[in-house]
């Protein structure tokens, strides 16, 4: 994009009517962007603020990988070490950026053992089908087509409540265990039944004692 262009920010109270604002109870949603065009990046971090997400934008897909700790120590500057590893639930990226394309990184993330499973998502101001397709059939959730606008984030809610909901999953399915292993405790603590063949000693121990008495 021109740096000469001008992009008209869209209002806060824009086409917001049932769009949830209000914080998330649980953890902040992080999303990390990337685009080598300082406008686009202005824009969609305003976008994703609206959804209370925090946002991380850098301006290439090497810094994005250096970021995310998907790069070898010695090619990492020193001054970027203390942000390595950074963890995020979605990465919104665009497609053609000098050094690294949006497809370059998508395939570096879904190489990656530890992001593997990070919903990616590529914009590009250009609507080419076999660009699109390429992208999608390598593990992109989405494809948006620039200008990004408030209804292209909120298609983004889904994406950015998947860990929501992973992490509901995991409660229950702890709760559950927790539940099943409580009633194993209790099984094994419970004292034991009296079985039909032990109840002859207990119960004519005292009728034999009796006969012995008046025997003698």
């Amino acid at each position: 994009m021109d740096s000469n262009t001008i992009v008209s920010w869209p209002r806060m109270s824009e086409n917001i009517e049932g769009f949830a604002l209000s914080p998330k109870k649980s953890e902040e949603v992080h999303v990390l962007a990337v685009d080598d065009s300082l406008v686009d990046r202005k824009v969609i971090e305003r976008l994703l603020k609206v959804l209370a997400c925090k946002v991380t934008a850098v301006d290439s897909g090497l810094r994005a990988l250096q970021l995310l700790g998907l790069l070898d120590e010695q090619k990492i500057p020193s001054e970027t070490n203390g942000f390595v590893g950074l963890k995020v639930d979605l990465i919104i990226t665009d497609y053609c950026m000098p050094g690294m394309t949006g497809y370059e990184l998508l395939k570096k993330i879904k190489e990656s053992s530890t992001f593997k499973e990070t919903p990616v998502v590529i914009m590009s101001s250009e609507n080419v089908l076999p660009r699109i397709d390429r992208c999608l059939e390598e593990g992109a959730e989405d494809f948006i087509v620039k200008p990004v606008k408030l209804s292209d984030v909120k298609r983004l809610k889904d994406y950015m409540t998947t860990k929501e909901a992973k992490v509901e999953g995991q409660d229950r399915e702890g709760i559950l265990k927790r539940k099943l292993l409580d009633t194993s405790e209790m099984s094994s603590s419970s004292p034991p039944s009296i079985s039909s063949s032990s109840s002859p000693s207990v119960i004519h121990s005292p009728i034999r004692r009796l006969k012995m008495t008046s025997t003698d």
